[in-house]
């Protein structure tokens, strides 16, 4: 980009008229079309940018995609796209110029808004998710910065920078990008994703907006654990909130873990708050809460001349500052020094085939727990819920371990004391399996006697069965134990066939 002092007089046909906020990346500028007569925004980026980097999360890559995407849609509640062009070394997007203020502003504010408010806000939100999703666009990004409450009682949607667009490459499902604290399960876990992320994220917000708080805090690694693990807590039993009863089972519904038990369309989650409302809801009611809302504070830390950053882009992102999108890092923590990191990147990189990005976050935390190879492998097991995919998780640990039971610095062997034993490979059991060591027909007969205590006769088939296509011990003995429905007695079993030579 030019200098501050060297901001251009014009964009293509679009005269400069003001900069209303600078980024590392680009510049946002207030513009006018003298073609049409009206204002506009032009959100722009250093087109040197896309030289070498056209990655999903590389910024030129959004800054395209949020064009193509925004571009397609047509809606009241959605700042609208215009044009898209290139001057010299600039690329820039013309938009709709928003008189407003962000929702996380007035949030940040301490603004609280009613029971009668929260339903118009949302309504409006969801009526503009549904019309990007009937074009096949989803967001993937939603929280109060992308947010504009106008002054006119209407609210726009902004920032389009990472949405997923339906049957195109512009993004890839497995790309970890979004907001920790709005992200849905699916999103930190790379699973394929559709509409029903903004169904979580529009939740987030319905949940900012009864208690004043995100239902989940912390470091990036805990937020992740959090949101694949943990429910939040009801909003009706939240200290000093006092909001009905019956947004807890909306909230619930809306931020479930599994996209399936979600609302299925923003029209669905809409049609809940009116049936919770138990009428009509007002969408317009919350205009008289923000014109009575303090003024927004300036920034700590003016932007260059002219210093000034308007309410009209208070929900649209600058290209550079990092501010509404970006791609969220896997976890940070420390390597627990009595591990070598080659061993837990291995690790991780088994893990991430099955579960995503969110395998950093499980090594390192089964890494302060385990002091043993076989061990950390056994505990990670336990996160891959699919007899399947653990099948195929434990053989690669196999390969890993090559059989042996490795020692770490200032640790014992698995099954020692200092180890504390060795974990089950089964999802949610803790037993005595050994990652490692071979399958051979000593085992299998062993194994055979140990299940036929448990289901009978059938034992010799699950055994044959069991073994076909693998030889790795834990992929045999994770298969076994699949046979034995009772969790105590799936338990003890394991236990047992960890002790086998």
């Amino acid at each position: 980009m030019p200098e501050p002092s060297k901001h251009p007089q014009t964009l293509g046909k679009y005269r400069i008229t003001e900069v209303l906020g600078e980024g590392a990346m680009g510049v946002v500028y207030k513009g006018f079309d003298p073609d049409i007569q009206r204002t506009v925004a032009l959100k722009t980026i250093r087109t040197q940018l896309d030289a070498d980097d056209d990655s999903p999360g590389a910024p030129a890559s959004r800054f395209r995609n949020e064009a193509q995407a925004a571009g397609r849609l047509h809606h009241p509640g959605i700042v609208a796209v215009y044009d898209f062009g290139r001057a010299e070394n600039v690329a820039y997007i013309a938009m709709e110029f928003v008189e407003g203020r962000s929702l996380a502003s007035y949030l940040s504010a301490k603004v609280r808004f009613t029971d009668t408010d929260i339903p118009g806000i949302m309504s409006q939100l969801l009526d503009a998710l549904d019309h990007a999703h009937e074009k096949g666009v989803w967001h993937r990004d939603i929280k109060p910065a992308n947010i504009i409450m106008t002054t006119a009682g209407r609210l726009k949607v902004a920032d389009f920078g990472i949405a997923r667009i339906e049957s195109t490459n512009l993004t890839q499902t497995h790309y970890m990008v979004g907001t920790p604290s709005h992200m849905a399960p699916e999103q930190f876990l790379g699973k394929p994703m559709d509409r029903r992320v903004d169904i979580y994220g529009a939740g987030v917000v319905l949940y900012q907006l009864l208690t004043g708080r995100a239902p989940f805090a912390g470091t990036t690694e805990a937020l992740m654990y959090k949101v694949v693990n943990d429910m939040p807590q009801p909003p009706s039993t939240v200290e000093g909130v006092e909001r009905p009863g019956w947004f807890d089972a909306i909230i619930a519904r809306a931020l479930a873990k599994r996209p399936d038990d979600r609302y299925a369309t923003a029209a669905e989650f809409k049609q809940a708050l009116t049936d919770g409302m138990g009428q009509v809801i007002d969408e317009s009611s919350w205009e008289k809460t923000i014109m009575l809302a303090p003024a927004r504070a300036k920034p700590a830390q003016p932007l260059a001349t002219p210093t000034h950053a308007p309410p009209s882009l208070a929900g649209t992102s600058l290209p550079g500052t990092g501010g509404s999108v970006g791609s969220v890092g896997t976890a940070s923590a420390p390597t627990p020094s009595h591990w070598d990191k080659a061993q837990l990147t291995q690790a991780e990189l088994t893990l991430a085939k099955h579960v995503g990005p969110l395998a950093s976050v499980l090594v390192r935390r089964a890494a302060r727990e385990c002091h043993d190879i076989n061990e950390l492998y056994s505990k990670l097991a336990e996160q891959v819920t699919d007899p399947r995919a653990r099948d195929a998780f434990l053989g690669q640990a196999s390969l890993v371990t090559g059989g042996h039971h490795h020692r770490t610095a200032g640790s014992g062997t698995a099954g020692s004391p200092s180890a504390g034993g060795s974990r089950g490979a089964t999802g949610g059991s803790a037993g005595g399996t050994m990652i490692g060591g071979p399958l051979n027909a000593a085992v299998m007969d062993k194994a055979q006697a140990l299940l036929a205590q448990h289901v009978g006769p059938i034992a010799k088939v699950l055994v044959k069965r069991a073994a076909n296509g693998t030889d790795s011990r834990a992929v045999f003995f994770n298969r076994l134990a699949e046979a034995v429905n009772d969790p105590a007695a799936r338990e003890k079993f394991l236990k047992e066939l960890g002790r086998l030579s």
